[in-house]
């Protein structure tokens, strides 16, 4: 089982934890409803067991690989697809470096993952880090924080665009305590 796999395995059983229900009885909640669009199922599971987005996002994607879901429905979202686009061709090397920071990323808990054409945005109440490919040799996190220095690696990035900050990944070990922290701290922010 690779890094992220076991980050998902790891969030479903937190939700398993926090809502008392085993993964059929929340794929039960979800047959039942009727429902097979991804962002109907999703509300379903906010507003009927109170979860946040990233947990009920987990249980619809849970669900839509099961073999619970309903033929024909849209349940699946498409960010694997995203992702498998993101990292295509010539980019395809840097994946393990995007699967270690999202790996890391999904141990501190609920958000959601917003796919866009060249990168990831992850997002609580708002986008605290985008991830994505910069070139063919290169990962970008971006990063928004505040009361915080740039540094060599933290680059500041001029006022007025998505991310305060930037750092750039070349291998999966520039995938450390440092980034980590500064992940995190901007996760922490924007909860």
């Amino acid at each position: 089982m690779n890094v992220v796999d076991k980050a998902i395995e790891t969030q479903l059983k937190n939700i398993q934890t926090r809502t008392g229900k085993s993964l059929d009885a929340l794929f039960a909640v979800l047959r039942k409803s009727g429902l097979t669009k991804h962002g109907e199922l999703l509300a379903l599971l906010k507003e009927e067991l109170g979860m946040g987005h990233g947990d009920a996002n987990a249980i619809v994607k849970a669900y839509a690989r099961s073999k619970e879901a309903p033929a024909g429905g849209d349940a699946s979202s498409s960010d694997d697809a995203v992702v498998d686009a993101l990292y295509a061709g010539p980019k395809a090397s840097l994946r393990p470096i995007h699967d270690k920071v999202m790996a890391a990323v999904a141990a501190f808990g609920d958000f959601e993952i917003a796919p866009k054409k060249t990168y990831l945005s992850l997002r609580r109440k708002k986008q605290f880090a985008m991830v994505g490919p910069a070139t063919k040799t290169r990962v970008e996190v971006g990063l928004n924080m505040k009361d915080i220095e740039g540094t060599e690696r933290l680059l500041a990035l001029p006022p007025g665009g998505m991310c305060q900050f930037k750092v750039n990944l070349s291998d999966v070990k520039d995938v450390d305590r440092e980034l980590l922290a500064w992940i995190k701290r901007a996760y922490d922010a924007a909860g």
